[in-house]
């Protein structure tokens, strides 16, 4: 059944004279028809739905009418650490979790305020907390319109992987169609030309990444993104990940000297800026890596305390944990390092590369 608005026209001067500029008939009530061929979404399983068309077709109505109080549920943002603003009932494991999966992983931007995030940060911060404070099902107008385009592919991405990964329900209105790849919708209704389509689960474009070799100096582009201090060893090895031409994820990488491990090194520096977060890009530069050392006949090590980066790596299949999560100093511990980047309070995890060689990746490195 189709939606019709009606609204009075008060005949003001301003009115007439319109009228009379573009000669428009006189009418006391303007009318505007908005198709509505959305049917019974019970009828199939479903987590995710796109509501998508130009401005002015009648998306948020049609929103409005099917999900009404589920749209836009208002969220309220403290002026303080943004973790501070979850619900009391949520567990800091549980926050940090949320924030990770929709791809806001950074921990030093959990603990500044929300009004002084990044739009795209913005973004991902306020569905994360939707997600949390409702459990079955939200309804997000206006979904991805204030943020970069390819930001809001890759957000797209992970915030969909989380939705069905949690069994819940969203649906998305936007003006954008760029993002249909990127979300995979369940459904999708254009509500200009009045088509509903369900549709079958497809796999995601693929992120095409070029790994290079820079100086250190480009670490000044992700430093503040690292969870530890801000520091670079001199000697460090740099590499960035860029996608379409733009810096994507840094990695530093340091020998490591050790009295039984022979052609050792270790990643000292891995940051993944938070716009590329939450599509495993981190990882794909990792296990470039760690193929390119391997086929040079050396192996990478890695020590985190990241527990998402702890579980990617576990249940990755290239990668062998050689500690688990402890309180125990990571490799290369000199006396001469902060106990603020070497903290026996941290809980950090060991790993070591140990899939496949990689002899064209290994000219990156030299």
């Amino acid at each position: 059944m189709n939606i019709t608005l009606t609204s009075k026209v008060s005949e003001t001067a301003r009115v007439l004279q319109i009228r009379g500029m573009f000669d428009i008939q006189q009418k006391q009530t303007e009318q505007v028809e908005i198709i509505d061929n959305i049917p019974d979404l019970s009828e199939k399983e479903w987590h995710i739905g796109l509501i998508v068309g130009a401005s002015g077709t009648g998306k948020s109505t049609i929103a409005q009418k099917h999900f009404g109080t589920l749209l836009d549920p208002n969220v309220e943002w403290q002026n303080n650490a943004l973790i501070d603003s979850f619900p009391k009932q949520n567990t800091l494991k549980e926050i940090v979790a949320m924030l990770t999966s929709v791809g806001l992983s950074s921990p030093p931007t959990w603990l500044r305020p929300f009004n002084t995030l990044s739009t795209g940060e913005k973004f991902r911060a306020n569905t994360a907390r939707l997600l949390l404070e409702h459990q079955d099902f939200v309804a997000i107008d206006e979904f991805t319109s204030v943020v970069d385009r390819t930001v809001a592919q890759i957000a797209s991405s992970s915030i969909a992987k989380t939705v069905r990964k949690r069994k819940q329900k969203l649906v998305a209105i936007s003006c954008h169609y760029d993002i249909v790849d990127w979300l995979q919708p369940d459904w999708l209704y254009e509500p200009q030309s009045g088509q509903f389509l369900w549709r079958s689960l497809q796999q995601r474009p693929r992120i095409q990444a070029k790994l290079i070799k820079v100086h250190k100096e480009a670490w000044h582009l992700f430093a503040r993104h690292h969870y530890l201090d801000h520091n670079l060893n001199a000697t460090a090895q740099c590499y960035i990940a860029t996608v379409n031409d733009t810096p994507a994820v840094f990695c530093a990488i340091l020998p490591l000297p050790h009295p039984h491990l022979k052609d050792a090194f270790r990643v000292s520096r891995i940051v993944t800026l938070p716009d590329f977060q939450g599509v495993g890009l981190g990882a794909k530069v990792l296990h470039e890596l760690g193929s390119a050392y391997k086929a040079k006949g050396k192996t990478l090590y890695i020590t985190t305390s990241h527990p998402t980066m702890i579980r990617s790596l576990n249940s990755n299949i290239e990668w062998r944990m050689n500690r688990k999560p402890s309180r125990v100093q990571p490799f290369g511990k000199t006396s001469k390092m902060k106990s603020q980047s070497l903290s026996r309070n941290r809980i950090t995890a060991s790993f070591s590369y140990c899939g496949k060689p990689n002899t064209i990746a290994s000219q990156l490195i030299g």
